[in-house]
């Protein structure tokens, strides 16, 4: 042990934590940061995904000659800059192999942004509906969006219901015809299960059945290491619930797939048939009943009337070079996939297993994120425990898991750090194996 239990909880109680257990990101990464200077101990930081490499220079050079150009001194066109509009339609053409306007290619600040604007959008369409499904595990803050708008939402664990079961269990969220809108993640997070193509069809389908609105986020684009997703207009495209649903929202994030976390710049990609939907009950809270004017001048607009006119033109010139094969932004983000590799090994060798250790009958891909579970241990056991040991990370339950466990992120993890990481789990192991 290397961290006493009455520092770790003395420093919960400071901060005005309930319990690690349900902490959120944010919370985990305060109170470790508080534990580090009181012990002057370097921890073994895996509860937070933020980037861990070095952002594309041709996106800072591209905001660099905008900033010195004067964008700085004026205010975005609300729909975003043109060009950004046209690189982001070429984009989702070369890599999801989908057809979409760029009129219909709208900046956010960040997916954040987009998810907030989604809920407050498309589950206000139809009064008689409610809000959100989700195919959990998910990321935890757009739970937490659902509960400041009001708004109610449903959710289940993919993990049993993969393939075919899981046209069932949709079947059996969606019947009732409340639903406004299906939100996941693929790759996910936490879990770094990928739907497969029948997955996202099958999720398509029973969609348009229920006229259902498929929010889709692609946070960690093309960062399924098993295929390379990296070619544009080649063979094989990054996964996507858009070439089955007649009603979806992409939401495209330069902060993993680019390192441009920073910016908070982002896209969101809205289909024709959705943009075009006229909703009587948006006049609720909008001027108009067309989605795509209610989302763009009224959310929008009102949650921030657009966002960073420079990070703008970085992120057309991230998606210019990626359009015209200049910048491979797969492969320079393949890296977290070899860490991630290792990372998984030394758990293994110590004791622990992975808790969403397969895609169907696949072994889950080495990337952004995995999951660990250590014996019979709760996920707020685990967590102080291995606080305890100078490794932190984010306990399953904030992300409607049913499973007892930890997700373990990639990003901040350095390869010398993996022989500290083996020492204290082995050292954890050593005490814990016992008992």
């Amino acid at each position: 042990m290397f961290v006493a239990f009455e520092i770790i909880d003395k420093k919960i109680q400071e901060l005005g934590i309930n319990s690690v257990e349900t902490a959120s990101i944010r919370e985990l990464l305060r109170l470790v940061d508080d534990i580090e200077r009181e012990c002057k101990l370097k921890f073994v930081r895996m509860e937070m995904g933020v980037p861990g490499l070095p952002p594309e220079d041709i996106g800072i050079d591209a905001q660099i000659d905008a900033l010195k150009n004067g964008v700085a001194a004026l205010y975005p066109n609300i729909r975003g800059i043109d060009e950004l509009k046209e690189e982001t339609s070429r984009f989702v053409k070369n890599f999801l192999n989908i057809d979409v306007i760029s009129e219909h290619c709208v900046p956010t600040a960040g997916s954040m942004q987009a998810g907030i604007a989604c809920f407050m959008t498309i589950n206000r369409m139809y009064k008689n509906r409610e809000g959100t499904l989700f195919l959990d595990p998910g990321f935890p803050v757009h739970k937490v969006q659902c509960n400041l708008l009001g708004q109610t939402f449903r959710s289940f664990d993919i993990y049993d219901y993969r393939a075919e079961k899981l046209r069932q269990k949709l079947e059996e969220m969606l019947c009732d015809g409340k639903v406004s809108s299906i939100l996941y993640s693929n790759p996910n997070n936490p879990s770094w299960v990928c739907f497969t193509d029948e997955e996202l069809r099958i999720i398509g389908e029973t969609a348009n059945k229920y006229e259902v609105t498929v929010v889709e986020d692609l946070a960690y684009f093309a960062m399924d290491f098993r295929k390379d997703y990296g070619k544009p207009g080649v063979e094989p495209y990054q996964p996507t619930v858009a070439k089955y649903a007649e009603r979806y929202v992409l939401c495209i994030s330069s902060s993993k797939a680019f390192s441009y976390a920073g910016e908070r710049i982002g896209v969101v990609v809205v289909s024709d048939k959705l943009w075009n939907t006229r909703a009587p009950d948006l006049l609720r809270y909008h001027s108009s009943d067309l989605f795509g004017q209610a989302f763009v001048f009224g959310t929008i607009y009102a949650l921030s009337s657009g966002t960073s006119h420079s990070a703008q033109y970085a992120l057309a010139a991230m998606f210019k070079a990626a359009n015209e094969g200049r910048l491979d932004f797969v492969s320079h983000v393949k890296k977290y996939g070899e860490i991630a590799k290792k990372m998984k090994e030394t758990f293994l060798q110590n004791g622990f297993k992975i808790v969403y250790d397969k895609d169907i009958d696949e072994p889950i891909a080495d990337g952004f994120y995995f999951t660990v579970t250590y014996g019979d241990m709760t996920s707020g056991e685990l967590l102080k425990n291995l606080i305890s040991y100078g490794i932190c990370a984010m306990a399953l339950n904030i992300t409607g898991s049913k499973k007892q466990g930890l997700r373990a992120c990639a990003s901040q993890v350095k390869m010398e750090q993996i022989p500290v990481l083996n020492e204290r789990l082995a050292a954890f192991n050593k005490e814990f194996s016992k008992k």
